[in-house]
């Protein structure tokens, strides 16, 4: 097999190039030996045997879209931005794992999201990764594990998406970044921005990677994430703001109970009208139905800049609830509108979007 000969800092320098020269923001490098103790998801040979390293990298997501997204201004153009920036980098990945291959060195370009082991004890349902390009990017430098445990990085904040490239060559591996430079303030406009509450307010998880911690806030029931990030339901919880969803059921305290909610709320949406402006496939999907992007607001909100930050949970917060007309469009209303137009409705519809005592 034909190889391009190359030293390891030239190979690792152009590898680089290859990500930055088409649009990736932050670019960083992981070995085995580097990666060594972590997560069986940092497992770099789950996805390619004799990997030796792997490159991370991010990419921005648009941020005038994040805030019309926030504000409740615009659904469609920053669900859409979110998506194709998925693909962008999945697309990237591949494109440079094909090229490192050509030149002789065995590659492979993990898939941006949406892709999970199917060893585990329930399989593809336990939504367990293939690598996480979370663990890679915070080893490699990309970016700080913020208090959400979302990756934030020095440029963008959290607003970004991230990648992988695990291939045989052997690379130069790259620092994390300094931790005295990390600007997570602990300022929690992520944890007020989540209407599920998915992070623990006080108990930390802790990873460790080539012999150095990294830590944020332990991640509660993942069917937190399911319920409200999925789109069954989303207002907060004194009724002034709401996600994209316009379902309004119950988010409940305790973690035992949310197998329940979980299944409450996707029955109902199951009977609602498409919302039509977009969305994706997801596996795991109920019925097949496409989804909608209606959160990730701990990621959006979280800028570098505090006055950014503070800013956009203002959009988010002071942006109404969303209701959906019989079409099955979406529009964000005052509080009192949203009642008026939910109590409007006779019970079996109104029971399409909350719990009917």
């Amino acid at each position: 097999m034909f190889k391009k000969e190359m030293s390891k800092e030239e190979l690792t320098q152009l590898a680089v190039a290859y990500l930055k020269e088409q649009g990736a923001c932050e670019v960083g490098v992981v070995t085995k030996e580097t990666l060594a103790g972590g997560p069986p998801s940092t497992n770099l040979e789950y996805v390619l045997a004799d990997a030796a390293s792997a490159l991370s990298f991010a990419v921005p997501l648009d941020e005038e879209k994040i805030s019309s997204f926030l504000g409740k201004k615009d659904h469609a153009g920053h669900q859409e931005d979110n998506i194709h920036t998925g693909f962008f980098i999945t697309g990237l990945a591949v494109g440079l794992a094909s090229y490192l291959d050509q030149i002789g060195y065995p590659s492979y370009g993990v898939d941006s999201n949406i892709v999970y082991r199917k060893d585990t004890p329930r399989g593809s349902r336990d939504f367990k990764p293939d690598i996480s390009h979370r663990y890679l990017a915070a080893r490699s430098g990309v970016g700080w594990l913020g208090f959400s445990g979302n990756i934030i990085t020095p440029s963008h904040g959290a607003s970004v998406l991230l990648g992988s490239v695990v291939t045989t060559a052997e690379l130069e591996p790259t620092d994390p970044l300094p931790e005295d430079k990390k600007y997570c303030d602990e300022c929690r406009l992520c944890y007020a921005a989540c209407t599920s509450h998915l992070m623990d307010k006080e108990e930390q998880s802790t990873v460790t990677m080539g012999g150095i911690e990294f830590s944020y806030q332990k991640r509660r029931s993942y069917h937190r994430c399911d319920l409200v990030c999925g789109g069954f339901t989303g207002l907060s919880e004194k009724g002034k703001w709401s996600t994209w969803s316009p379902g309004r059921f119950p988010i409940p305290d305790d973690d035992i109970e949310f197998r329940g909610a979980l299944m409450e709320a996707t029955q109902a949406w199951l009977k609602r009208p498409a919302i039509e402006d977009g969305g994706f496939r997801h596996p795991q999907s109920p019925g097949g139905r496409k989804l909608n992007f209606t959160c990730g607001n701990c990621q959006l909100v979280c800028h570098p800049d505090k006055n950014e930050r503070n800013r956009r949970f203002k959009l988010l917060s002071g942006g109404g609830v969303v209701i959906q007309h019989a079409d099955g469009n979406i529009e964000a209303v005052k509080p009192d509108k949203a009642r008026e137009h939910l109590d409007a409705l006779d019970d079996e519809q109104r029971a399409l979007y909350e719990r009917i005592c």
